[in-house]
């Protein structure tokens, strides 16, 4: 037996640092809480920015908290096109060698280096669900969408465990427009092999006239 994942969608969003945060707000100012996440401790916040690429911006993005160590800009495929920045996909907090952008607050103008991501689809669940599930934390799963005429299968969705978490499936606003479902999407987690198996390698072989 299987356990129905509600699926979250994901819109474009902002973690910032405190460091970057006081440079393009103010000395001293903190984070104004407007009202709790799915996810246990995140909250959104009163403060927006506005986000510029090369070849335009977003206004008013959403600020997520608490602080992180380091900014991240959080943007779908679709996002990072309209701003002329390079779609890279990564699990949150890995920003090592992704591109950049400029950040606009109150209080001026601040230029990161790196930090803007496609967030890799992922599921957040307990120690005890991944007992349940048969699952490890970073393992990438199948999931089969709950639909009406669109469901989907989505691949290398990121297992993510941890104690203070809530279960659900978290897709950037791209891959929940992909298919249609009813106010309280969910998904399952499906086995097509019995161990975790590269999508690429699955793609290459049945080109080859190889079927598992």
């Amino acid at each position: 037996m299987s356990t129905k994942i509600p699926i979250e969608t994901s819109a474009r969003h902002i973690h910032v640092s405190r460091e970057d945060f006081q440079r393009l707000f103010g000395e001293n100012t903190e984070l104004h809480f407007i009202k709790e996440l799915s996810q246990p401790g995140q909250y959104l916040c009163q403060e927006r920015l506005t986000v510029k690429g090369p070849k335009g911006q977003f206004e008013s993005m959403a600020i997520l908290g608490p602080f992180r160590k380091e900014t991240q800009v959080e943007l779908s495929l679709t996002d990072t096109r309209k701003l002329g920045i390079p779609g890279v996909i990564r699990q949150s907090g890995d920003t090592e060698g992704t591109p950049g952008c400029i950040l606009c607050g109150p209080c001026g103008e601040l230029e990161i280096p790196r930090g803007v991501i496609v967030a890799k689809r992922h599921i957040h669940m307990t120690p005890a669900e991944a007992l349940a599930l048969q699952v490890q934390d970073n393992d990438e799963v199948f999931v089969l969408t709950k639909s009406y005429g669109r469901a989907l299968i989505y691949a290398d969705v990121v297992v993510r465990v941890h104690r203070s978490f809530r279960l659900s499936m978290h897709v950037d606003t791209d891959e929940a427009n992909a298919f249609s479902s009813d106010a309280e999407p969910y998904g399952v987690i499906v086995r097509l092999f019995d161990d975790t198996y590269n999508t690429d390698k699955w793609i290459d072989e049945v080109l080859s006239g190889i079927h598992r």
